[in-house]
């Protein structure tokens, strides 16, 4: 039903370009006379910046030399959950919306981002974080338009506890935590996203490859290799220390932490907790066999997507207010009212940007970050495993034997049968597992699937997926169990929609 609704859209979308003259992006064959008039349109965005947004869009009327008025209606939908209300329903999803990169490609494969034209992209290409332009892109094509540039990873640590001589040294920071019995947090047993860091510091990478759809179709993988037995040398030293706390959450600092990984959200939370004492750098170097290997990371972003349009003259309008909103003006706008992180170029170097601690040490990472281009969906589940298996092993072979584990199912993703990529299962926090094992369902009836019969816990908390993959997934918030028992986990796929409910046995 989705490919049917994209083909649809993007018919639509196409007749109304050739009624306009031309087969360009509508926001390039209308001259600004031919945009007048009054828009209604719905916004999507954070909940943090809808009054900021709903200011925004009042002064771009104003100021529009166009003609253009939207009339806008701006909803409170967040980053994680626009992508998932979009591709169940393109049509009724927002005109604007905003998402975060990972569900780039899942987008584009539902047909619900409209891409930018030649001179939109040249205008936006040139003016954004490179690493972020390319998270918006397939085949140098725009698809979207930079938001933020905060999606990172670094390192906060409390300055009463740690040397400034030793922030540079795992191998120190390990010790100094040891010494005052505190803990060097690090979500490394349940979160691939951190544990890359070990990997693109000496080097390997994970780089995916996806056709003009956006589908999949090959992955570059070097995380078995020698530098991967590296990498997982270097994570041991950590996940082996009685210190080592598996966490990105930043209220750690209030419970024994003198040092969390984290990123720019925890800021105002940690300064809560450490005040004077709060210190925040990029992540340090770690050791192995006489080499240090600074770690890395990833380096993401949101973005903002315009919905496809039958109307070419509203798309077009569109563009420019996306253009507007993720500007120069409106990045700094969000900055100075939530401390968002701009791609901006100019903004990045705004005296202001530069001086907040978490940002500061956020862009001094950047320069070891990897940006986090598109993403095969099974991939985190496939990843976060090896922590995992790195701290249950007890020799070099075990580690190894960590890596041979991940390219077997790396290398499965693309030899997976038709049969394979249409299974439904469940996924959860349930039956001793944390997100990282399918439970499958057998369909019962057209449309209907049903698992085995599982012991849950309250608080169990569950999702149905396709594919083993993140791409398609009910529902949209997390299933949680309310009472113990024996329940099957029903699914019933209607469309794009699907309702999961639990039958007692």
């Amino acid at each position: 039903m989705k490919k049917i609704l994209a083909l649809v859209l993007a018919l639509a979308l196409a007749l109304s370009l050739v009624a306009c003259g031309g087969s360009k992006p509508a926001e390039e064959t209308n001259s600004g006379s031919e945009l007048a008039g009054t828009y209604d349109i719905t916004v999507w965005c954070a909940d943090a910046i809808v009054e900021l947004t709903k200011q925004q869009i009042a002064a771009f009327n104003e100021s529009n030399e166009d003609g253009i008025t939207f009339n806008a209606t701006v909803e409170a939908v967040g980053e994680g959950d626009a992508a998932t209300q979009m591709i169940t329903d393109v049509e009724a999803g927002g005109d604007l919306f905003c998402f975060a990169q990972d569900q780039f490609a899942r987008l584009v494969q539902a047909g619900a981002l409209n891409k930018l034209g030649v001179q939109a992209s040249e205008t936006v290409s040139a003016a954004n974080d490179a690493g972020v332009v390319a998270a918006a892109s397939i085949n140098g094509e725009l698809y979207a338009y930079p938001l933020t540039s905060d999606n990172g990873y670094f390192m906060y640590y409390d300055k009463s506890v740690i040397p400034e001589e030793d922030l540079d040294s795992l191998e120190k920071l390990v010790a100094d935590c040891e010494a005052a019995g505190k803990y060097f947090s690090m979500e490394t047993d349940t979160s691939a996203w951190y544990i890359a860091s070990f990997f693109f510091g000496t080097g390997c990478e994970s780089t995916w490859e996806t056709d003009a759809d956006g589908k999949f179709v090959s992955v570059k993988d070097t995380f078995n290799s020698p530098e991967g037995l590296i990498a997982v040398k270097g994570m041991k030293h950590l996940v082996d220390s009685p210190m080592y706390l598996s966490s990105s959450d930043g209220a750690g600092f209030d419970s024994g932490c003198a040092i969390v990984v984290t990123g720019t959200w925890a800021y105002e939370t940690v300064a809560g907790i450490l005040g004077d004492n709060l210190g925040a750098t990029d992540l340090p170097s770690f050791e192995v066999d006489g080499q240090s290997y600074h770690m890395g990371s990833f380096n993401g972003c949101k973005l903002m997507g315009v919905k496809p349009q039958t109307d070419a003259a509203k798309s077009a309008a569109l563009h420019k207010l996306a253009q507007y909103l993720t500007g120069e003006q409106g990045q700094m706008e969000r900055f100075n009212a939530v401390a968002w992180g701009p791609s901006n170029l100019v903004d990045q170097a705004n005296e202001a940007v530069q001086a907040n601690p978490a940002l500061a040490a956020l862009l001094q990472q950047n320069q070891y970050s990897v940006p986090q281009g598109q993403i095969h969906g099974s991939w985190w589940d496939i990843a976060k495993v090896i922590g995992t298996d790195v701290e249950n092993a007890t020799d070099e072979a075990g580690l190894q034997a960590a890596l041979d584990n991940y390219q077997a199912a790396i290398s499965a993703l693309f030899n997976m049968s038709e049969e394979q990529l249409n299974a439904w299962s469940v996924i959860g926090a349930l039956c001793g597992t944390n997100w990282d094992t399918d439970f499958p369902m057998t369909e019962t009836a057209e449309g209907t699937f049903q698992s085995e019969v599982l012991e849950l816990k309250a608080g169990d908390e569950l999702k149905c997926r396709q594919g083993a993959s993140w791409d398609v997934n009910f529902p949209a918030d997390n299933v949680v169990v309310e009472a113990d028992g024996n329940y099957i986990v029903q699914l019933v796929v209607s469309g794009d929609s699907g309702e999961v409910t639990l039958i007692a046995q």
